[in-house]
């Protein structure tokens, strides 16, 4: 097991270098930089050389990202933001991505309350009226993305049910629209997956001897079936989170969530360059995380992969 993490962690370094460098790239490829933002049309050149040599941003691209590296091994210091008054942009993920964190996690709960229930009785109940409900319903939900969910909700529980407030974030019930809009099409997902992985165990060899040998079907099931039909699930439940940090920053957008989400596209706008990296690697090291944590769930569920670790 620790041969699986050593070799993770190992990829995973030479990858977020890569990331920090192509993400610094695309920033200052824009046509305009923070400079002409914070200056405003009307200011002559010598102010705007002026601030590029304050923020550092007249020296050559690659002494700037040797130093934003550096700042970031040797300090933890992933700069400052521009739009906001030279604001550490550490300290804006340290208030703002919480929020983020908990609206994940809460979407990522509520697709794995609802999704996997409904995989599992749509295998179990293979081509009945509930399967081709669900399976209908699945289709639906992943056809509808997150930035049109989000207003038909709002549309219909807030607006004309009055069920449940438009936006904020002030107490628990604020949250649920939010969380149903993110999680909805990652619960549609992990149904899917979670019926055609169950509906492949069913059909094994393993399943119908341990049936015949008169194990109940209910026990073989829940003995057997869920626990190696759950592998290829968790490695959508990774990605799954991972894509649901990312999407919610439309989400936050819509119910004005108070998260990273809106600072982040907020400082595309303003080619705010520190906080473009920063919330772009903050992104990467948690996808990073994610998958790590799941290689790990691998070996713990599966003995063949730690078998398969220890032979290689």
């Amino acid at each position: 097991m620790l041969n699986i993490i050593l070799k993770r962690i190992g990829l995973a370094i030479p990858t977020l270098i890569a990331v920090s460098l192509l993400v610094f790239i695309v920033a200052h490829l824009a046509p305009s930089s923070p400079v002409d933002i914070i200056a405003g049309e009307k200011a002559t050149l010598e102010e705007k050389a002026r601030l590029a040599h304050e923020y550092g941003l007249d020296r050559p691209l690659y002494v700037q990202y040797g130093s934003y590296v550096w700042n970031i091994v040797a300090h933890g210091d992933f700069g400052r933001s521009f739009a906001r008054g030279q604001q550490p942009v550490a300290e804006m993920i340290r208030n703002d991505f919480p929020v983020t964190a908990q609206l994940a996690i809460q979407a990522i709960l509520f697709s794995l309350v609802i999704g996997l229930p409904i995989g599992i009785f749509a295998a179990l109940y293979h081509n009945s009226w509930f399967d081709r409900l669900a399976m209908a319903g699945v289709v639906a939900l992943v056809s509808v993305p997150s930035i049109v969910l989000g207003p038909v909700l709002v549309l219909f529980l807030a607006v004309h049910l009055r069920l449940l407030p438009v936006s904020g974030w002030d107490s628990p019930k604020y949250t649920i629209l939010p969380t149903i809009a993110l999680g909805a099409r990652t619960a549609a997902i992990m149904a899917r997956f979670m019926r055609s992985s169950l509906l492949d165990v069913l059909k094994q060899d393993y399943m119908r001897t341990a049936i015949a040998k008169g194990l109940s079907r209910s026990a073989a099931v829940c003995k057997h079936a869920l626990k190696n039909a759950s592998l290829p699930v968790l490695t959508v439940l990774g990605n799954s989170f991972g894509a649901l940090l990312t999407g919610s920053f439309v989400v936050e957008t819509i119910f004005q969530v108070p998260g990273i989400g809106y600072v982040s596209i907020d400082s595309i706008t303003k080619r705010d360059y520190a906080v473009i990296q920063g919330m772009a690697l903050l992104v990467a090291m948690i996808f990073t995380l994610v998958n790590l944590a799941v290689d790990v769930l691998y070996g713990v569920i599966d003995p063949r992969v730690r078998s398969q670790e220890a032979r290689s």
